[in-house]
This record gives structure tokens, C-alpha cells and sequence, in this order.
């Protein structure tokens, strides 16, 4: 993939300054999500793996919205039609773009405006950072359509964001979640109003981006892995991955950036 040239199908992608920016495209049904951009978002957060250049990705929203989840045409309509074999081979599909992102090196920041609801609250659930709205609208509405909240790594995620009792009650009530309350929760790392939103995440991405970045993705493996780890596992695990970190030229110059009292330039090697 080359960040410069690449043109999705099915959604939105623009690349500057070491940050790629993602959004949904349907601005006039508030961004639903379909069979194809599901499997093309999974794809390009896969293929981002091997994308050094693209150093933080922005998953924006559009039109003022994030996103309406699952459109009620094209994906609610054929899954009633649909078999088990069917049905568990599109769950395996939606919940792998979940581990694409999770799996992605590079930290993504949501910025969430408007609805974002179903399949579009997962996304920003599954990112690294959440930038919200104050009136933005966050819901878990699996079950007012007669399903489980256990979708796409809800269970897993949610929990371990805003605490069990907390995502319980969304997940039971399938109610909104106002970014005001989301803030409160600590669901979203702050709120910018719908005019600033996009400018206080490029500032955020900006400084994330200028980070060391190798070092970034360590610390984002180690974030996903050390949930399942106890105590002793999780320390030698980062004591591994911290004599990897040291052995890189940031770390170099860092250092002498220090000494020199000058500002570290990180390169991502």
C-alpha cells in the first residue's frame, strides 16, 4: 500500500504528514456500513501492518456523523435470509476488522460526531483514543434488534474501557451515551465541540506521529497482549520489549538530545 496513491472503494482516505485519515462515505444516511466496507476497512488496517510512513491513523466522521452501524438494506435485510454457516461467516468477518484495528500498529484516534451507533460505536471502541462532541450520541444497540451485546469484542473491550457495571448497563439497555457522559466515564479522552473536533485530533495525531513510533507499536502490542497475562508474565514481557526499544537509534537520540538539551527528532528506527 502506498499511503500517497492508495484509493479505497468503499470509504473515504486521505494521507499527510505521516497521518492517514479514515471516513465513512454515506454522509446522507449517516455513514452505515455495508458488506463491502467492512471487509476493506479489515483489509487496510491489516495491510497497514507493513506501512511505516503512515505513522497514526484518524478514523473521522462525516457529514456530522461517525456512523448508523449496519445498514438496515443492505446487510440487516440479507442476514434474516441467511443460514448459520452464513451468519457465523459474516460475525468472523465483522469482528476481524475489530482485531485488524487492535492488531494494527499504529495508534488510531477516533473523532465522534453525530450518531454512532451499533457496528459504528465498535469502531471507535476498538481505537486507541476517542475524541468526542459533547451531544455526540454512543450506543450499544444490539439488543433493541433482538441481539446478544456480545458483538465484535464488545464484551471484551467495552468493560475494560468504562468499567463492568457501566458497560453492563449499555449493553443491557442498549441506551445512548452522551459524550458528556462518555467523558465522565472515561469512554472518550476528551470533547472538542463539533467545529474543533477534527483540529484538536490532528493536534493529537501530529504529536502522536512525532513520537517514536517503533516504540509506539510496542506499546500498543503490549497493551493488547497483557490482558491476558498475570503480573510476572506481564513484566517480563515488557522487560523484552523495553531491550528491543533500547536497541533502537530513537532511543540513541533521545539521549543525546537530552544531553545536548535539544528536542528529540524520532525517525521510527
Amino acid at each position: 500500500m502506498n499511503p500517497e496513491t492508495y484509493k479505497p472503494k468503499h470509504f473515504k482516505w486521505s494521507y499527510e504528514n505521516g497521518i492517514a485519515t479514515i471516513a465513512l462515505d454515506r454522509p446522507e444516511r449517516k455513514n452505515p456500513l455495508s458488506f463491502e466496507s467492512y471487509a476493506e476497512l479489515r483489509d487496510t488496517f491489516r495491510d497497514l501492518v507493513y506501512v511505516k510512513d503512515v505513522k497514526a491513523v484518524i478514523f473521522a466522521p462525516n457529514g456530522g456523523n461517525f456512523s448508523s452501524g449496519g445498514d438496515v438494506h443492505d446487510i440487516i435485510g440479507p442476514l434474516v435470509k441467511m443460514d448459520m454457516t452464513e451468519l457465523l461467516d459474516f460475525t468472523r468477518m465483522t469482528g476481524d476488522l475489530v482485531k485488524a484495528i487492535r492488531a494494527c500498529p499504529q495508534p488510531i484516534i477516533a473523532a465522534v460526531e453525530g450518531i454512532s451507533v451499533g457496528a459504528g460505536a465498535i469502531i471507535p471502541m476498538a481505537a486507541d483514543l476517542r475524541i468526542g462532541t459533547p451531544d455526540c450520541k454512543t450506543a450499544f444497540l444490539f439488543n433493541k434488534v433482538g441481539l446478544a451485546g456480545c458483538d465484535m469484542g464488545a464484551c471484551a473491550i467495552l468493560p475494560r474501557i468504562i468499567g463492568q457495571g457501566r458497560a453492563s448497563e449499555l449493553l443491557f439497555l442498549g441506551r445512548s451515551m452522551s459524550g458528556e457522559e462518555g467523558h465522565a466515564w472515561g469512554y472518550f479522552n476528551s470533547l472538542a465541540s463539533a467545529d474543533d473536533l477534527m483540529n484538536v485530533t490532528i493536534k493529537m495525531a501530529t504529536k502522536i506521529s512525532s513520537g517514536p513510533t517503533f516504540a509506539n507499536g510496542i506499546t500498543k502490542n503490549q497493551l493488547n497482549h497483557e490482558w491476558n497475562m498475570g503480573l510476572d508474565a506481564a513484566i517480563e514481557a515488557e522487560a523484552q520489549a523495553q531491550a528491543i526499544c533500547m536497541q533502537t537509534k530513537d532511543f540513541e537520540r533521545a539521549y543525546h538530545a537530552f544531553v545536548n538539551k535539544e528536542k528529540p527528532e524520532f525517525e521510527g528506527d
